[in-house]
């Protein structure tokens, strides 16, 4: 390596994308940023984001969790604190968490299926 270049500091980055409860304004991106702000837990406590460098940014339908590859942080650990909150947001029933890639999570809708349905349409 030369010696005038800095070496470059590797960041993990992790998102959990909310695009159809967000669109359908059932749930609020901005709480759920605070929720996730005030709950991750780095070295065992809450609240101690910004002396380790983890960023939490949302765009309007996605957020990002940035964390220096030196802190050790757990994708498991949002999707844990997703389902909490929609629990306490008591959307529980009609979302779930899903992992749709290495470094992120989507929120879907439960799909349901009447079966009873099926079953008039047929006599």
């Amino acid at each position: 390596m030369a010696k005038g270049k800095a070496a470059k500091k590797s960041t993990k980055k992790f998102v959990i994308d909310c695009a159809a409860p967000v669109d359908d304004k059932v749930l609020d991106i901005a709480s759920f940023e605070k929720y996730l702000n005030e709950r991750v837990k780095i070295e065992g406590k809450q609240g101690n984001l910004a002396p380790n460098g983890v960023q939490i940014t949302r765009d309007r339908t996605k957020i990002t969790v940035a964390t220096p590859d030196a802190v050790k942080f757990s994708k498991r650990q949002l999707k844990y604190l997703s389902k909490r909150y929609l629990k306490k947001q008591q959307l529980r029933d009609y979302l779930r968490v899903i992992a749709n890639s290495k470094n992120s999570y989507q929120l879907k809708y439960y799909q349901i299926t009447d079966a009873g349905d099926e079953d008039a349409d047929e006599e």
